[in-house]
């Protein structure tokens, strides 16, 4: 809760500094969440390969990001659309509260869909400054997309209302709230924060077959430094190729890199399900 007032509160901050105020926060407190892929990955190949396995779980996964990064320069708006899609896949499927499609869509599109409805001039100054393209408002696609949402979310609205399930209205009511109020960064870095990273986590605390060592936050913090530091290191040497406004510079690196790490960690992901189901 103090982590996302002081997130909330940067956003009274003049612009630049409340960009540069989330996004640090998200790269610090959101970035190790999926710098545990390695502990996975430690979990499940250091018994077969024991001095090698994080090279066979670090070549493919830094390859994969590497691609993505590659495609922001060289097709920024068709690779735009496919890190809205796999946001919304990504984010439905780790934070929704049950299985069903419309769970999915409306838990994942949450993020994307408020900040283009409330705030649709600075969503579409963000999604410019990432994608390097003169974007003053969100582009047609995406107001539709975000229509179609909305339509889905009172749907999704009413039927927890007809059985009785009020209680799960409140997260993603409250979250709602926080993308109307807030800018479309500093709300993207409470929810990212608050919200995405602590479920991941706890799911990794709970789960002690994937991840044995991770028991508590503390350990799921410690054993997350060796990845982040790799990442931030990656991430200091990417910066001189980024021009612009420091608040620019770190939106367009930010924004680029979660787009980076979220294909391979996906994936990552997706093995791993299929293969505990196996």
């Amino acid at each position: 809760m103090l982590i996302g007032a002081g997130i909330a509160a940067s956003g009274w901050l003049p612009s630049g500094p409340a960009t540069i105020s989330a996004l640090l926060t998200v790269i610090v407190l959101g970035v190790p969440h999926g710098a545990l892929d390695g502990e996975l990955a430690r979990s499940l190949l250091r018994s077969r390969f024991p001095r090698v396995w994080f090279l066979i779980f670090a070549a493919p996964y830094l390859a994969l990001a590497a691609g993505v990064l590659l495609a922001w320069h060289l097709a920024p708006l068709p690779t735009l659309v496919l890190f809205l899609i796999a946001s919304v896949l990504h984010f439905g499927t780790e934070d929704r509260d049950s299985a069903g499609r419309l769970d999915v869509v409306v838990h994942g599109g949450l993020p994307i869909a408020m900040a283009v409805l409330a705030h649709p001039g600075a969503t579409g100054l963000v999604l410019g400054t990432v994608s390097r393209t003169v974007m003053v408002q969100p582009p047609a696609w995406l107001w539709a997309a975000s229509l179609i949402w909305l339509a889905c979310a009172a749907t999704w609205l009413v039927r927890r209302l007809q059985t009785g399930q009020e209680s799960r209205l409140m997260l993603p009511g409250l979250l709602a709230c926080v993308f109307i109020v807030a800018p479309p960064v500093t709300a993207f870095a409470i929810y990212f924060v608050c919200i995405h990273a602590p479920a991941h986590m706890q799911g990794l605390i709970r789960d002690n077959f994937r991840a044995p060592r991770i028991r508590d936050v503390r350990s799921a913090a410690l054993l997350a430094l060796p990845v982040t530091a790799l990442t931030l290191l990656i991430g200091a040497a990417l910066w001189p190729l980024y021009h612009g406004p420091a608040d620019q510079r770190l939106l367009c690196l930010t924004i680029q890199g979660l787009a980076a790490l979220t294909l391979p960690h996906m994936l990552f992901e997706t093995w791993l399900s299929r293969r505990v189901r196996t």
